[in-house]
């Protein structure tokens, strides 16, 4: 099955989303409906990169257009509205593919979206975050923590230890108010973005293979994921 392109209404709005399938998949392996970051879109390159590296390990991917992006502007829409469009998006994803698990999440600004949705008590079998901006870049008193001990279902997240937007000593500290079993992986040498410096011994794309590989694993992990045989 090659990529399918849907409009989706979200309020008096429409935004475009794209599902494409993972490598071998059906319906019983998960879905992972990945939002994209402020300054980026649904074609940018980081999430083209996430998406083939999820497909390639199994997972079949939604990407999507927050409305700002879909009308060319650079200006993100408020937080109700971003949260309005990730559940819109999940929501025509179910109606269309009635996946087995569905998880939600994304890159930095649409990750804590779905976060948010999250703490709201959306239904979804969990969330994936990729770099959580867990405050602005050079504001740590800024946090952006006050709705993650409302979250009850299992989360991923991956950050890099050089992320300018999350620093380490604060996100393990918040997380000690969290009751949700959250896994916390941390990139060596990483920023915001998931790149490396060369001197890492390691590139972008083995780091994006390790996150795919990583999640893929998670994911079969989860309640109910296990088949027979």
């Amino acid at each position: 099955m090659s990529a399918v392109e849907w409009k989706v209404a979200v309020g008096a709005s429409e935004t475009t989303a794209v599902y494409e399938p993972g490598a071998g998949t059906s319906a019983e392996l998960p879905l992972f409906v990945c939002a994209h970051g402020a300054g980026g879109n649904m074609a940018d390159r980081g999430i083209l990169a996430t998406a083939n590296a999820f497909r390639e390990h199994g997972v079949g991917v939604v990407r999507f257009n927050f409305l700002y992006k879909e009308r060319g502007s650079s200006r993100p829409d408020p937080m109700p509205l971003l949260m309005e469009t990730t559940a819109a998006v999940v929501a025509r994803a179910r109606d269309e593919l009635s996946p087995e698990r569905l998880v939600i999440g994304g890159r930095s600004m649409g990750g804590r979206a779905a976060s948010m949705l999250a703490a709201d008590g959306y239904a979804a079998d969990g969330l994936l975050l990729l770099a959580y901006p867990l405050h602005p870049a050079g504001q740590p008193e800024k946090l952006r923590t006050a709705h993650l001990p409302k979250i009850r279902m299992p989360v991923l997240a991956f950050s890099g230890t050089r992320d300018p937007l999350c620093t380490r000593d604060l996100m393990e500290r918040a997380l000690q108010t969290v009751t949700a079993t959250w896994d916390m992986r941390w990139i060596e040498g990483a920023d915001h973005s998931f790149h490396v410096l060369k001197s890492s011994g390691t590139n972008d794309a083995a780091v994006m293979a390790h996150i795919a590989a990583s999640s893929a694993m998670w994911l079969s992990r989860l309640p109910g994921m296990e088949r027979a045989g």
